[in-house]
Protein backbone atom coordinates (compact mmCIF):
# COMPACT_ATOMS: atom_id res chain seq x y z
CA UNK A 1 0.00 0.00 0.00
CA UNK A 2 1.21 3.53 -0.74
CA UNK A 3 2.61 4.89 2.51
CA UNK A 4 4.03 8.16 1.20
CA UNK A 5 3.28 10.63 -1.54
CA UNK A 6 3.58 9.27 -5.06
CA UNK A 7 6.88 10.59 -6.44
CA UNK A 8 6.71 13.06 -9.32
CA UNK A 9 7.56 11.28 -12.57
CA UNK A 10 10.44 12.28 -14.79
CA UNK A 11 9.72 13.42 -18.33
CA UNK A 12 10.87 10.01 -19.63
CA UNK A 13 7.91 8.34 -17.86
CA UNK A 14 5.13 9.72 -20.10
CA UNK A 15 4.49 11.01 -23.61
CA UNK A 16 5.87 14.52 -24.26
CA UNK A 17 2.33 15.75 -25.01
CA UNK A 18 1.42 15.24 -21.35
CA UNK A 19 4.19 17.51 -20.01
CA UNK A 20 1.73 20.39 -20.19
CA UNK A 21 -0.60 18.46 -17.86
CA UNK A 22 2.02 17.09 -15.45
CA UNK A 23 3.47 20.59 -15.07
CA UNK A 24 0.10 21.77 -13.71
CA UNK A 25 0.37 19.42 -10.72
CA UNK A 26 1.89 21.21 -7.73
CA UNK A 27 4.43 19.61 -5.42
CA UNK A 28 2.74 17.54 -2.76
CA UNK A 29 0.45 14.59 -2.37
CA UNK A 30 -1.12 13.88 -5.77
CA UNK A 31 -3.73 11.55 -4.25
CA UNK A 32 -4.90 14.26 -1.86
CA UNK A 33 -5.02 16.63 -4.82
CA UNK A 34 -7.14 14.16 -6.79
CA UNK A 35 -9.58 13.84 -3.89
CA UNK A 36 -9.91 17.63 -3.56
CA UNK A 37 -9.86 18.37 -7.25
CA UNK A 38 -13.06 16.53 -8.13
CA UNK A 39 -14.87 18.72 -5.62
CA UNK A 40 -13.34 21.82 -7.22
CA UNK A 41 -14.73 20.74 -10.59
CA UNK A 42 -18.10 19.98 -9.01
CA UNK A 43 -18.12 23.46 -7.44
CA UNK A 44 -17.41 25.07 -10.81
CA UNK A 45 -20.55 23.58 -12.35
CA UNK A 46 -22.71 23.58 -9.21
CA UNK A 47 -26.00 25.34 -9.76
CA UNK A 48 -25.79 25.37 -13.55
CA UNK A 49 -29.04 24.82 -15.38
CA UNK A 50 -28.94 22.06 -17.96
CA UNK A 51 -29.35 24.73 -20.63
CA UNK A 52 -26.29 26.61 -19.35
CA UNK A 53 -24.37 23.33 -19.06
CA UNK A 54 -24.93 22.80 -22.80
CA UNK A 55 -23.13 26.08 -23.59
CA UNK A 56 -20.30 25.94 -26.14
CA UNK A 57 -17.95 28.90 -26.31
CA UNK A 58 -17.53 28.49 -30.07
CA UNK A 59 -19.01 26.36 -32.85
CA UNK A 60 -17.58 22.85 -32.85
CA UNK A 61 -16.35 23.09 -29.24
CA UNK A 62 -17.53 20.83 -26.45
CA UNK A 63 -20.34 21.82 -24.12
CA UNK A 64 -19.71 22.07 -20.39
CA UNK A 65 -21.46 18.69 -19.99
CA UNK A 66 -19.16 17.21 -22.61
CA UNK A 67 -16.09 18.54 -20.82
CA UNK A 68 -17.19 16.92 -17.55
CA UNK A 69 -18.01 13.65 -19.32
CA UNK A 70 -14.67 13.74 -21.15
CA UNK A 71 -12.79 14.15 -17.87
CA UNK A 72 -14.46 10.99 -16.51
CA UNK A 73 -13.93 8.99 -19.72
CA UNK A 74 -10.28 9.98 -20.01
CA UNK A 75 -9.67 9.17 -16.38
CA UNK A 76 -11.08 5.68 -16.91
CA UNK A 77 -8.69 5.15 -19.80
CA UNK A 78 -5.66 6.48 -17.91
CA UNK A 79 -6.52 4.30 -14.90
CA UNK A 80 -6.94 1.28 -17.16
CA UNK A 81 -3.46 1.93 -18.48
CA UNK A 82 -2.16 2.23 -14.92
CA UNK A 83 -3.94 -0.99 -13.91
CA UNK A 84 -2.44 -2.87 -16.84
CA UNK A 85 1.05 -1.60 -16.07
CA UNK A 86 0.74 -2.28 -12.33
CA UNK A 87 -0.34 -5.85 -13.04
CA UNK A 88 2.55 -6.48 -15.42
CA UNK A 89 0.81 -6.28 -18.78
CA UNK A 90 3.32 -6.57 -21.61
CA UNK A 91 1.05 -5.90 -24.60
CA UNK A 92 0.97 -2.41 -26.05
CA UNK A 93 -2.31 -0.60 -25.43
CA UNK A 94 -4.07 1.48 -28.09
CA UNK A 95 -4.61 5.22 -28.07
CA UNK A 96 -8.05 6.78 -28.18
CA UNK A 97 -9.68 9.64 -30.06
CA UNK A 98 -11.22 11.86 -27.40
CA UNK A 99 -13.31 13.73 -29.97
CA UNK A 100 -14.84 10.50 -31.28
CA UNK A 101 -15.59 9.37 -27.72
CA UNK A 102 -17.34 12.65 -26.91
CA UNK A 103 -19.25 12.58 -30.20
CA UNK A 104 -20.73 9.16 -29.42
CA UNK A 105 -21.26 9.61 -25.66
CA UNK A 106 -24.30 11.91 -25.93
CA UNK A 107 -23.38 13.68 -22.70
CA UNK A 108 -25.80 16.53 -23.49
CA UNK A 109 -28.72 14.11 -23.01
CA UNK A 110 -27.77 13.72 -19.36
CA UNK A 111 -28.05 16.20 -16.52
CA UNK A 112 -24.97 18.01 -15.32
CA UNK A 113 -25.69 16.66 -11.83
CA UNK A 114 -25.60 13.07 -13.15
CA UNK A 115 -22.30 13.71 -14.94
CA UNK A 116 -20.75 15.19 -11.79
CA UNK A 117 -21.97 12.22 -9.73
CA UNK A 118 -20.34 9.88 -12.25
CA UNK A 119 -17.08 11.85 -12.11
CA UNK A 120 -17.08 11.59 -8.31
CA UNK A 121 -17.59 7.82 -8.54
CA UNK A 122 -14.79 7.43 -11.07
CA UNK A 123 -12.49 9.57 -8.92
CA UNK A 124 -13.21 7.61 -5.76
CA UNK A 125 -12.22 4.42 -7.60
CA UNK A 126 -9.11 6.13 -8.99
CA UNK A 127 -7.89 7.28 -5.58
CA UNK A 128 -8.59 3.86 -4.05
CA UNK A 129 -6.70 2.11 -6.85
CA UNK A 130 -3.59 4.28 -6.60
CA UNK A 131 -3.66 4.22 -2.80
CA UNK A 132 -3.45 0.43 -2.86
CA UNK A 133 -0.24 0.28 -4.90
CA UNK A 134 3.27 -0.42 -3.69
CA UNK A 135 6.31 1.60 -4.71
CA UNK A 136 7.22 -1.24 -7.08
CA UNK A 137 3.76 -1.12 -8.65
CA UNK A 138 4.02 2.65 -9.14
CA UNK A 139 7.33 2.24 -10.98
CA UNK A 140 6.03 -0.33 -13.48
CA UNK A 141 5.60 0.80 -17.06
CA UNK A 142 3.96 -0.09 -20.33
CA UNK A 143 3.50 1.33 -23.81
CA UNK A 144 0.21 2.94 -24.80
CA UNK A 145 -0.39 4.73 -28.08
CA UNK A 146 3.26 4.00 -28.93
CA UNK A 147 4.52 5.97 -25.89
CA UNK A 148 5.89 4.73 -22.54
CA UNK A 149 4.06 5.44 -19.27
CA UNK A 150 4.76 4.53 -15.68
CA UNK A 151 1.92 3.97 -13.26
CA UNK A 152 2.95 6.96 -11.16
CA UNK A 153 3.08 9.19 -14.24
CA UNK A 154 -0.52 8.32 -15.03
CA UNK A 155 -1.64 9.60 -11.60
CA UNK A 156 -0.06 12.94 -12.47
CA UNK A 157 -1.52 12.92 -15.99
CA UNK A 158 -5.01 12.45 -14.51
CA UNK A 159 -4.55 15.34 -12.07
CA UNK A 160 -3.02 17.64 -14.68
CA UNK A 161 -5.66 16.76 -17.27
CA UNK A 162 -8.46 17.76 -14.92
CA UNK A 163 -6.61 20.95 -13.94
CA UNK A 164 -6.29 21.79 -17.66
CA UNK A 165 -10.06 21.45 -18.10
CA UNK A 166 -10.83 23.36 -14.90
CA UNK A 167 -8.84 26.27 -16.30
CA UNK A 168 -10.77 26.02 -19.56
CA UNK A 169 -14.09 26.02 -17.74
CA UNK A 170 -13.12 29.27 -16.04
CA UNK A 171 -11.39 30.99 -18.96
CA UNK A 172 -13.47 29.85 -21.95
CA UNK A 173 -16.85 29.05 -20.41
CA UNK A 174 -16.89 31.84 -17.82
CA UNK A 175 -17.58 29.58 -14.84
CA UNK A 176 -16.81 30.83 -11.38
CA UNK A 177 -18.41 28.22 -9.16
CA UNK A 178 -21.50 30.25 -8.41
CA UNK A 179 -23.78 28.89 -11.11
CA UNK A 180 -22.50 31.45 -13.60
Amino acid sequence: MTTMAIPRPTESEYAPFFQAYVSKVPTGDVLAMLARQVEETAALVDGLSNERAEYRYAPGKWSIKEVVGHIADSERIFVYRALCAARGERAELPGFDENAYVDTARFDRRTIQDLVAELRTVRAATVSFFDGLSDDDLARALVANKKPYTVRALAYVIAGHERHHQEGLVERYGLNGRGA
